[in-house]
């Protein structure tokens, strides 16, 4: 139980920090997808190949790997306000700059540029809300934050789909105008919020006194328990070997996630029989408003019974069969599209009740690049999951992808369900 000013405090944070950061989360999931929507009239504009497409979108993936954890470990140094700021302003520019690729090379470029300037971003917003929410309040804000990610596909799909329909105007492509406007509007919205972030309850005018060092105190009380109990150190959170097991966990949830995101609109444009455009875009919000929903009850359901990990296990699983049967029931197309809205519920609900696990197991100097590995092993999943799924579908046939996908999206519910005992430590 926290104090009644620290609860006051948590819930101030709400009001005046969470819509930032949803907004932050907003912008860099459809700064990071909407290549999905830009994909056929992309590859018609450059001539990109498949093969291309699916590398191009991998080495995204290991750009944003590799300067991860260094870009965490300079977040906890010059503070989440600054650090925020800089990467929405230099990948909403970078992602901007993609309405100039004309070859595949320079398609690799940009999205080499686009991964190191992205980088750090999830983990740092992760490491932020442990500074400010205690692990009582962590999975309900955390499923709030996940928000982000639905959005940007409810309002996001529509306007990447309209602006995809203004072909030619002004003299460019629509998947130029797509690029152009959301990253402009990120690197806008990155100026704001450097000045509406507090790095902490200690630095934040709109709090009391009170209920500043309530929760300030709240946050150090835990900070102490789990300095006694997890890992603390900046070492032991990038050599520990349970924290790579975490990692684990979250490259099999990626896997899902990328597998389906990167190839969403043009597989509802099939199941519709038409071009990705404004229509598509439209139904394409269907599973994503699915996963609003869910990623709001699911997370509270768990807080709720007190079964976290049984319930993400239990999600988990019904994204492997909603990924699996949206293959299987291509021939027809509403229930494959309900399949869709399960699978999407399901990676998306089921990621704010495993951030409780590494935000509870690290703290101190481990929290920050801890947090980043654990990130950065979900972030390659990135270069693996579209070349699994193509080789899938070219080695057994289009649609088995899909399947491939929903076994490893298995693994990584039973691994979730293994995770208590794992993460069992001496004290």
């Amino acid at each position: 139980m926290i104090s009644p000013a620290a609860d006051r405090a948590c819930g101030k944070a709400m009001r005046h920090l969470l819509p930032w950061l949803l907004l932050m989360y907003v912008l860099a999931y459809l700064d990071r997808a909407n290549l999905g929507f830009a994909k056929n009239a992309f590859q018609v504009s450059t001539g990109i190949s498949e093969a291309a497409y699916a590398f191009g979108v991998g080495i995204f993936s290991i750009a944003y790997a590799s300067i991860e954890i260094p870009s965490n470990i300079l977040l906890h140094r010059f503070g989440a306000r600054i650090w925020l700021s800089r990467i929405m302003i230099t990948w909403g520019l970078v992602s901007a700059g993609m309405m100039f690729v004309t070859t595949a090379t320079g398609f690799y470029v940009m999205r080499v540029l686009l991964g190191i300037a992205e980088a750090g971003f999830f983990p740092g917003a992760v490491y932020f809300l442990s500074r400010w929410f205690p692990d009582a309040r962590r999975a309900r804000v955390m499923g709030i934050f996940y928000f982000g990610a639905p959005l940007s596909f409810v309002f996001g799909g529509p306007l990447s789909g309209l602006l995809l329909d203004a072909d030619g105007m002004g003299g460019l492509h629509g998947w130029q105008w797509m690029f152009l406007i959301e990253g402009l509007m990120a690197s806008a919205v990155g100026v704001l919020v450097y000045f509406k972030l507090a790095d902490g309850p200690a630095t934040a005018s709109w709090l009391e006194p009170e209920e500043r060092t309530a929760l300030s105190e709240t946050i150090a009380a835990e900070d102490k328990h789990h300095n006694a109990h997890g890992v603390t150190s900046l070492k032991a959170g990038l050599l520990n070997w349970r924290v790579v097991y975490l990692g684990l966990i979250y490259f099999l949830i990626q896997m899902c996630v990328y597998g389906v995101v990167y190839y969403l609109p043009p597989q509802v444009g099939r199941l519709l029989g038409r071009n990705v455009g404004f229509v598509v875009g439209l139904v394409t919000a269907v599973p994503w408003a699915c996963a609003l929903l869910a990623s709001y009850y699911v997370p509270r359901f768990a807080e709720r019974i007190g079964q976290r990990r049984l319930v993400a296990s239990v999600t988990m699983l019904a994204c492997a069969a909603g990924v699996s049967l949206s293959s299987a029931l291509a021939p027809v197309p509403l229930a494959a599209l309900a399949a869709l809205c399960v699978a999407v519920a399901g990676f998306i609900a089921v990621q704010p009740l495993f951030w409780t696990l590494p935000t509870a197991y690290l703290r101190g100097a481990a929290a920050a690049p801890g947090l980043a590995l654990v990130n950065v092993m979900g972030a390659l999943a990135g270069s693996v999951s579209p070349a699994y799924r193509l080789w899938a579908d070219n080695h057994f046939g289009t649609g088995a992808g899909l399947y491939a996908l929903g076994v490893s999206t298995l693994l990584g519910a039973a691994m979730i369900a293994a995770a208590a005992r794992v993460l069992q430590r001496r004290s």
